[in-house]
């Protein structure tokens, strides 16, 4: 049987491959990613070409450990007036950057690779721009105050399949984009790769 791992420690991409009945296994890359997008960053690359990066940076080092397995790595940048937006260490952050994106559009660039004996097979990058409502610091307290600190493992401080919804005015995009695993491109290469049926 083939295997598939994902190489990611994010509850919303495991959740998003179970619910499609996809077999996978789960094993968290031991990735310093600040440290690579500082470096990439200082280098000029361009916000896709860091998510991309990312991605392979995972899935490479998760399939060289595993190599009979298929492995998927991804990750999501935001991009906001042209700076790409860490994720907020703690509330405060957090709170600050919801009032920067509050009435303006950012966008989020997803990437997503498929590797096996640590070398890429397939990448994509999807991309979505999301337009926050004009949101008042009450709403925003509010907000923070019923999301808890589990808003910080958002790069943009929100889920959008939870309450995070309340947010934003307009999306224009995929929303699997959104929660970082485009699925249905996925999908397609892993039928291509042989890994799903079809």
């Amino acid at each position: 049987m083939t295997r598939l791992v994902l190489a990611s420690g994010s509850a919303t991409r495991a959740r998003l491959l179970s619910a499609a009945g996809i077999p996978f296994e789960v094993i968290s890359p031991r990735v310093d990613e600040e440290a690579v997008k500082e470096s990439l960053l200082a280098e000029g690359a361009p916000p896709g070409d860091i998510a991309d990066a990312l991605a392979a940076l995972k899935a490479s080092k998760v399939s060289h450990s595993e190599p009979d397995a298929f492995v998927i790595g991804a990750d999501l940048v935001l991009v906001f007036e042209g700076e790409l937006i860490s994720k907020s260490p703690d509330r405060d952050q957090a709170r600050k950057l919801l009032r920067r994106l509050a009435g303006q559009t950012h966008e989020l660039i997803a990437g997503v690779v498929v590797a096996k004996d640590g070398g890429v097979l397939w990448r994509h990058l999807a991309r979505a721009r999301l337009t926050m409502r004009n949101v008042s610091d009450a709403f925003i307290e509010s907000y923070l105050a019923a999301e808890g600190d589990e808003i910080l493992a958002s790069v943009g401080c929100y889920h959008l399949e939870g309450r995070g919804i309340q947010l934003f005015s307009n999306i224009v995009g995929d929303y699997f984009t959104v929660l970082g695993l485009p699925m249905l491109p996925l999908l397609n290469a892993l039928g291509d790769l042989g890994v799903l049926p079809r």
